[in-house]
């Protein structure tokens, strides 16, 4: 049996690309699709707007200073239950979509990149008002003996 030289060589470099998760350009190792799992346990905590649920996501360590230097809008492990709450109780309705767009791991910690689309319904005074948003976000996490946990982002 002959084999061309471009054949050969073509067969050598897939043999050296890394294997992708579908749909995506991140490398399909455990470590990632661990990451990728904790952001998919997170959607459907957010969807069923379950903060139990998603506090089982999140490390003790959580702190968010959504990007400001205004500490007033600081949130950390403590006081994210609350906040959690009061925007549930504030979408009586919503449907999220994610896409992970990008991991680094380094060491014990990890950034997640994603982006969102969110539909959802805010409840007014005088009604239910549909909103519509997409963005995108990024997920710090580290890791706590097997698990991933969320220390911010949300």
């Amino acid at each position: 049996m002959r084999f061309s030289a471009a054949a050969l060589l073509a067969g050598l470099a897939l043999a050296g690309c890394a294997r992708k998760i579908p749909n995506t350009d991140i490398d399909d190792t455990r470590e990632n699709r661990s990451l990728i799992a904790v952001v998919d346990e997170y959607r459907k905590a957010f969807v069923n707007r379950n903060v139990q649920g998603i506090m089982a996501l999140v490390s003790r360590d959580y702190f968010d200073d959504a990007g400001t230097s205004d500490t007033s809008d600081d949130v950390d492990y403590r006081l994210l239950p609350q906040v959690l709450a009061e925007t549930f109780g504030k979408l009586p309705d919503v449907k999220l979509d994610i896409g992970v767009t990008e991991i680094r791991v380094t060491g014990d910690k990890a950034s997640v990149d994603m982006f969102y689309d969110a539909r959802y319904r805010v409840a007014t005074p005088r009604r239910e008002v549909p909103k519509r948003d997409s963005d995108v976000q990024r997920l710090v996490l580290k890791r706590e003996g097997e698990q991933w946990k969320i220390i911010s982002g949300l």
